[in-house]
């Protein structure tokens, strides 16, 4: 990272535990080095093993990695940024509309037969990625399934988790996959209009259709990160603290940028 956005970064990080009385010792580490190595390992698509010599041992930044996904830090770290970008560029920091897709990739042998599937309209093998973006294509929530998992079913646990961490959303966008009971399950239990936009009937090739393309824009972005170009993670837990680090350097870079 630069100076300008570690500045962004470090003004994020969740507080420690020992600061708020909540138990635990001071950190004996740089917080600096370990969220640049955590970084460089999603953007690089490295196995942790192969971490450079210069960033602190591998076992080290996996420990690291692994108490801020099960203590909810990386979520915590991922929402503070988005919230920024949201106020920088005017919008209120809780979003009242989103858009839901999902998007199949392959997975590494390392994932378990459990956890994985046959996604038979893609054609993968492997895990699917269940996403909610907000206006601007930020991620609101996130769920990782095995690919066989239906958009409505893996749709349904994914409403859920949106209500609960953001109270203000009333409207959702989809695709034809989320029709059915799904729209009256979100309407009736979350108060959230499911909107279904179809592709039309009379369109041929390749049409930008409203309100979808956000969130397709947002898969594209990810995709930047190399550890995306196929699910490597044996928990799928892992794999959604993966999916949050690389929106963070999304949103790092770009309050970055606005802060020159």
């Amino acid at each position: 990272m630069s100076d300008a956005e570690w500045a962004v970064v470090r003004d994020a990080l969740p507080v420690p535990g020992w600061l708020e009385d909540r138990g635990g010792q001071p950190e004996s580490y740089c917080h600096r080095q370990m969220v640049d190595a955590v970084r460089y390992l999603v953007a690089g698509g490295i196995a942790w093993r192969a971490m450079p010599a210069d960033f602190p041992a591998w076992d080290r930044l996996y420990a690291f990695f692994r108490r801020w996904r099960d203590k909810g830090l990386t979520a915590e770290f991922h929402d503070r940024l988005r919230d920024r970008v949201r106020q920088v560029v005017g919008r209120d920091a809780e979003p009242t509309a989103g858009i839901i897709d999902a998007q199949s990739v392959k997975a590494a042998a390392s994932v378990p037969a459990a956890t994985r599937g046959f996604d038979g309209g893609k054609k993968v093998n492997g895990r699917k990625r269940h996403i909610v973006v907000d206006a601007l294509g930020l991620l609101l929530a996130v769920t990782v399934t095995a690919a066989s998992v239906t958009d409505r079913d893996a749709g349904r646990d994914l409403l859920v988790r949106l209500r609960g961490r953001h109270w203000r959303i009333t409207r959702v966008w989809a695709d034809g996959g989320y029709t059915g009971q799904l729209v009256d399950f979100a309407r009736s239990l979350l108060r959230i209009a499911l909107t279904v936009v179809k592709r039309s009937d009379d369109a041929s090739g390749f049409t930008v259709l409203p309100k979808r393309w956000l969130v397709e824009r947002t898969f594209a972005w990810l995709m930047h990160s190399r550890r995306l170009a196929r699910d490597y993670e044996t928990r799928t837990d892992t794999s959604e603290a993966v999916i949050k680090w690389a929106m963070s350097m999304i949103m790092s870079r770009r309050l970055a940028r606005r802060a020159r």
